[in-house]
């Protein structure tokens, strides 16, 4: 499977503050609510997260970047909606 560009992003959702499973469950509500070809920019924060979140929605069949390090432990992850 493709993967996405960690390109702009359409939608930007940050789930810094929340704990599994909410993480999974925001990101799967935002992604519910694109459109097809749209990317979302996903920031979190924990090792729960950065495993959970991408592998539930290339289950799902989307295409996700490969992780992006920012500051004080966050990582954001672009998910195209397929």
């Amino acid at each position: 499977m493709a993967e996405a560009d960690n390109k702009q992003a359409d939608y930007l959702l940050d789930i810094t503050k929340d704990r599994c499973p909410m993480t999974f469950v925001k990101t799967r509500l935002t992604l519910d609510k694109m459109q097809s070809g749209d990317t979302l920019c996903v920031r979190l924060k924990g090792e729960e997260p950065l495993k959970n979140v991408p592998r539930s929605a290339k289950e799902l069949g989307h295409l996700v970047a490969e992780p992006i390090l920012e500051e004080n432990g966050v990582t954001s992850i672009n998910i195209e909606k397929v």
